[in-house]
């Protein structure tokens, strides 16, 4: 059914669910990329079939109902193979993992296309015939790829052939046989269907099936909803039981649903299941002669309403969670939060205008407006923190995405290697968790290409065959921690040195260990040999700090040659609101981040030196640094009367730490950040802007920038 006629079945247009459906489509990809890079083949059980079918089942139907004929018919052999693994009719091998993980990347390709990518229709004839093949029990020409830890118990060739194993049906399942009339020939089944809690449930099904003419035609055998809440509609039909069940299970539990034929006398006499009620008999249901399909059929088949079913309460017990899941999450745009957050932050900013200008009155006299105002303060805070949260997100979302990135690059690189995940619950702003993408990505094939030995030298030094890639993130104060660790072999001290000075980079012998590992951020350096697809550039590390640090984070690598190698990277929660310290400079207001701050103190006279005609520095605590003044910076215009800078604050960042002249320090506060850039233009050492209690404008500085300054 193409997508014109599945309007016109409909008969409502149906692009206004498009987009529903493909987040959930894509949800239900991702699930069942995790579920199959997770499964143990040697150790699988039917469970793990059963949540990767519901999976592939769930966009079946979506597409069928849109009318995305190709998602549907590759869904559809994913689901006879899954199908036959569920039912233990074949055995689970590394080549049907590879070939349903193929199909999922098939998926999103089309799913891209119909949601308006663009694009070529994506060719998936080969991934058809392997998928049946497999199904069949025949072996599909694929070359082997080196275990992984999901694969690593079965290190059987993907040639092998597929060994049929005997059926296990489970005790849930339908009695619904296997059609036995000949294709294509009419037969009249009943339909059973509950227990379910109201009528519209069975009806909507009715529904449905009147729509998909070309299934046959569904009339209801019952006036209402049965007192076992069980509904009960004929059938008449030429499809198999299977197409029947695969229509009504993508909105009915299968084990709620049963097809048995139709008897003779069916519902004629009073009490018999599904008789109709007698203020409204229906002499059209029940008076016919049996088709020879369908009493030879009914040989060795469930009585009718014999279907396995669990009493009213029992169902509503099991469906109360389901209803509750879908009670408890709201879709909404992205945009419409950014909008609240924004909203809240200028409630921010007016509540510290009306705090500012409270201060004055005497509270003795305003008692109940200084006490209103307490409680607006305290409100807003809470408010900010609740809609804060809101665009906070799991970790999870971005570690997920590595597991089958992993498992592809160590095949391809012959490797074998364990992922192992650590907080993925801890959540992170939004904003920042897409920008964070690019830069995991590059640590963590960097770990894999770099770092993880290949197994021969790896057992060669003593190690395991598989080595372990590790990413973690934690909360740490204001900030979050990632990690990502190898037990590879780690950075040679020698072999970057020597890579440093073959680049014209100064590298005397004397640097430490951090100023040696930080070699490998400059632009073009790389420690590779050669150049592959996979790295040997130069060009990603680089990218990565300038990435990091654009968030307002930072990267730290330690390492031990031979043990391995973790990178660091520190970043804060959000980049909506931050804690900041406002300094004054003459009759400007600036907001230094409160994560850069290291110290204060007053200034006396000789500690400040003159190097190199007018450049300054000064030492703190056996440290020299260099010192900036704020005022020459942005020019400040400064009254001839009034005093020099005298207070200085030392702030870090990019591992490098600089003191800032400052006339005085007027507070700690959580500012509102604007995009200054957006509504005015860039401005070097400014990272962005906000608006002061006294609805003043005050500049954000760009810590990261000025300790580049100082430097140059």
């Amino acid at each position: 059914m193409n997508t014109d006629a599945a309007k016109a079945a409909a008969g409502i247009d149906l692009t206004q669910f498009y987009q529903v459906f493909f987040e959930e489509a894509g949800e239900n990809l991702e699930q069942m990329e995790k579920l199959l890079l997770a499964l143990d083949i040697a150790a699988a059980d039917d469970e793990e079939f059963n949540a990767i079918f519901r999976c592939a089942h769930s966009i079946k139907g979506g597409a069928a109902t849109f009318g995305f004929a190709d998602v549907a018919e590759l869904t559809h052999q994913m689901e006879t193979l899954l199908d036959k693994l569920r039912r233990r009719e074949l055995a689970p091998s590394s080549a049907m993992v590879d070939a349903l993980l193929q199909s999922g990347d098939a998926l999103r390709a089309q799913l891209a296309r119909h949601q308006g990518a663009g694009g070529e229709p994506v060719d998936t004839t080969a991934l058809l015939q392997d998928i049946r093949a497999l199904a069949a029990g025949k072996a599909v020409a694929q070359a082997p790829s080196p275990a992984t830890r999901e694969t690593a118990a079965t290190p059987a060739s993907h040639s092998a052939p597929v060994a049929p194993v005997a059926p296990v049906v489970a005790a849930a399942a339908a009695p619904a046989a296997e059609n036995p009339s000949p294709s294509g020939a009419l037969r009249q089944l009943e339909l059973t269907v509950g227990p379910l809690e109201r009528p519209s449930e069975a009806d909507d099904l009715a529904e449905l099936f009147k729509e998909i003419t070309d299934l046959g035609t569904i009339d209801a055998l019952d006036g209402g909803l049965a007192a076992d809440g069980m509904r009960r509609f004929k059938i008449v039909t030429t499809s198999s039981d299977n197409d029947l069940l695969d229509l009504f299970t993508f909105h009915v539990a299968r084990e709620h649903i049963a097809l048995t034929p139709l008897g003779t006398g069916y519902g004629f006499h009073e009490g018999a299941p599904g008789a109709p009620a007698p203020t409204a008999p229906d002499p059209g249901y029940g008076f016919f002669e049996p088709l020879p399909e369908a009493a030879g059929a009914g040989g060795d088949t469930a009585k009718p309403g014999s279907a396995p079913a669990r009493t009213g309460a029992a169902a509503r017990s099991a469906a109360a969670p389901a209803a509750g899941l879908e009670s408890s999450t709201l879709r909404v745009a992205v945009e419409k939060v950014d909008q609240l957050i924004n909203l809240v932050g200028e409630l921010v900013i007016t509540q510290a205008m009306l705090a500012q200008n409270s201060a004055a009155l005497d509270s003795a006299l305003h008692q109940q407006l200084a006490a209103g105002l307490a409680n607006l303060e305290r409100n807003t805070r809470d408010l900010q923190e609740s809609v804060m949260s809101i665009r906070m997100i799991p970790m999870s979302i971005v570690f997920s995405r590595f597991p089958r990135m992993l498992r592809d690059l160590a095949a391809k690189l012959g490797k074998k290697v364990e992922f192992v995940t650590h907080g993925e619950a801890t959540e992170l702003d939004k904003g920042m968790v897409e920008k964070l993408t690019d830069p995991l990505t590059h640590l963590v094939r960097n770990a894999c290409d770099h770092g993880i030995e290949l197994p021969a030298e790896r057992a060669a030094a003593g190690k395991t065959e598989h080595g372990t890639l590790t990413l973690s993130a934690s909360h740490q104060g204001g900030s979050i921690m990632i990690e990502v660790r190898d037990d590879g072999r780690g950075l040679s001290r020698s072999k970057l040195l020597r890579k440093a000075r073959d680049k014209g980079l100064d590298a005397p012998d004397s640097m430490s260990d951090s100023e040696v590992w930080n070699l490998i951020f400059a632009p073009g350096f790389s420690t590779a040999d050669e150049v592959t697809d996979v790295s040997g550039r130069g060009v990603g590390m680089d990218v990565v700090k300038r990435n990091i640090t654009s968030l307002g984070g930072t990267v730290e690598i330690d390492s031990a040659e031979g043990f391995g190698m973790r990178v660091s990277v520190r970043l804060p929660l959000t980049m909506a609101i931050m804690d900041g310290m406002s300094i004054g400079v003459a009759d400007e207001v600036y907001i230094v981040p409160l994560s850069s701050v290291i110290e204060s103190f007053q200034v006396q006279p000789g500690m400040i030196r003159t190097i190199g005609g007018n450049g300054r520095v000064v030492e703190v605590r056996d440290e020299i640094m260099p010192v900036l003044d704020l005022e020459h910076v942005f020019n400040v215009p400064r009254d001839g009367a009034a005093q020099a800078a005298s207070i200085m604050v030392v702030v870090e960042a990019e591992g490098g730490r600089v003191g800032l002249l400052v006339d005085e320090l007027l507070g700690q506060q959580q500012v509102v950040v604007k995009n200054l850039e957006a509504n005015y233009r860039r401005v070097d050492d400014v990272s962005g802007a906000t608006i002061m209690g006294d609805g003043r404008v005050a500049l954000i500085l760009d810590i990261a920038s000025m300790v580049r300054r100082s430097r140059h």
